[in-house]
């Protein structure tokens, strides 16, 4: 966890230098690397001490809105929120405890959503609870079967 030094100077051309130093051309293709790794570990590795998730997360959704690939964005949101709140994947058990973390990551999947996406992410979220998940599913990326169901690509 930072202690707020990943806001000082140009936070987007400290992100992009350490990608380089890497080898990836993109946040995208660094992220993609890591199918289902949680955005404070993508920020750790970039810079444990002044790269911070949401940050990730921002360059994530403007290389997204670039592509015009915010839908799949939006999936792998998902994915990252359940790996971090779920790491043994869906529960077999949905008692008390199991729902709130459920309702935890789609609360922060919601949350991490662009406005242009909320009221698919809302009926999605809903039809995911609402749904007999298999226990122990755990989405590895953005194209996992069943979200694209829940969620199927609509770019213009």
């Amino acid at each position: 966890m930072t202690d707020g030094r990943s806001w000082n100077g140009d936070w987007k051309v400290r992100i992009r230098e350490r990608l380089q130093e890497r080898g990836f051309k993109s946040l995208t293709a660094f992220a993609e690397s890591r199918p289902a790794v949680p955005f404070v570990e993508l920020a750790e590795e970039l810079g444990k001490d002044d790269v911070a998730g949401v940050q990730i997360l921002r360059g994530l959704l403007a290389e997204a809105e670039q592509r015009k690939q915010v839908t799949r964005f939006v999936r792998d949101v998902l994915v990252r929120h359940l790996a971090e709140i779920l790491p043994d994947g869906w529960p077999a058990k949905m008692d008390r405890s199991n729902r709130f973390l459920v309702a935890q990551a789609i609360a922060f999947w919601a949350t991490d959503t662009p406005e242009t996406h909320a009221a698919r992410v809302e009926q999605a979220g809903d039809a995911l609870v609402d749904m007999p998940v298999p226990p122990g599913w755990r989405p590895l990326g953005p194209d996992d079967e069943l979200l694209l169901t829940l969620l199927p690509d609509e770019e213009a």
